[in-house]
């Protein structure tokens, strides 16, 4: 893909698996982008709905690329990226949504400093009747503390002293992140092994390997919160599958710099306690005790005891 107005090119990548009620509103957001033109690369992991009929309508503004068996949305992630034109890669979740200014902040970022490894940015949640459940950069310290940084001012720049707090509970999303296509690969992409954290787990060996990060304190789209979700389903197995990733994240941590090893560090204790509460809502106080007491094996100290305590105490 070639450059338009300066700005690098971008490819926006759309896994969908069943979502044809809400992937209109994703594909038009991004076609409704302000300033910017990017490829638009619609994944659709074996959908059984109608999808392949709706992508119809977008035949010439975007590439379909149709997955004979469903294999999760890692996987269609890493296939839309393998077969984009553009320099830089966006995603886009089929239920979430751009705000039209989402792709020209970064693009013209990027054109006036190349030296931005990745970029990421602040947004909403909202319900599923579009109600406001606040925003991504106000719940997270690590974001707070990146809009003190900016002064009032809507970007700043992450470096390596406020990685740890950024890879601990980190702010912005999957369809906030922005980062060079040739990076990703180099990479590996997603982990295609897990169903959750995948996000995390690319994230953290991202800011392994970087050193400026570009922060737009300004919202950039919408993440939708389903309380229907699989997550909320079953949360004690999403938990379990959340710190499975989460263990396999910290056997690569002797790679890391120190900053975002202690930032995975307490990634995990914190993955262990929130399974240990979902074990103790469904009755499991012993599993419970049990998901915690490698924290403490790992780091004993107080942090790890309160944990322990927090969960005999109920």
């Amino acid at each position: 893909m070639s450059r338009a107005g300066g700005f690098p090119s971008f490819s926006v990548i759309i896994p969908t698996f069943n979502s044809v009620r809400f992937l209109t509103r994703a594909i038009d957001s991004v076609l409704g982008q302000e300033r910017i033109s990017a490829e638009i690369v619609v994944v659709d992991d074996a959908s059984t709905d109608d999808t392949p009929e709706l992508m119809q309508r977008y035949v010439g503004r975007v590439r379909y690329l149709r997955r004979e068996t469903n294999q999760g949305v890692a996987i269609a992630r890493n296939d839309g990226a393998e077969k984009a034109g553009g320099e830089w890669l966006a995603f886009l979740d089929a239920d979430d949504f751009y705000y039209p200014n989402r792709l020209a902040l970064h693009a013209e970022w990027i054109a006036e400093d190349p030296h931005l490894d990745f970029l990421t940015g602040d947004y909403d949640y909202q319900g599923p009747d579009g109600e406001a459940l606040g925003s991504s950069m106000a719940q997270h310290p690590a974001g707070r503390h990146m809009c003190q940084k900016a002064g009032g001012a809507s970007r700043t720049v992450m470096q390596r002293e406020d990685f740890e707090e950024y890879v601990a509970e980190h702010f912005g999303d999957t369809h906030t992140l922005s980062l060079p296509r040739s990076t990703f690969l180099a990479l590996g992409g997603y982990p295609e092994e897990f169903k959750i954290c995948e996000d995390v787990h690319l994230l953290t060996r991202l800011v392994a390997v970087s050193k400026r990060v570009g922060v737009c304190c300004e919202k950039l789209g919408v993440y939708v919160v389903h309380p229907s979700s699989a997550t909320r389903r079953d949360p004690v197995q999403a938990q379990i599958e959340n710190v499975r990733t989460l263990r396999h994240l910290a056997s690569l941590n002797g790679s890391f710099p120190e900053c975002v090893q202690r930032g995975v560090r307490r990634r995990l204790r914190q993955g262990r306690l929130n399974l240990a509460y979902a074990l103790v809502k469904a009755g499991r106080r012993g599993a419970a005790l049990e998901a915690v007491l490698p924290s403490l094996l790992e780091n004993p100290g107080f942090k790890s005891t309160r944990d322990l305590l927090s969960i005999l105490k109920g």
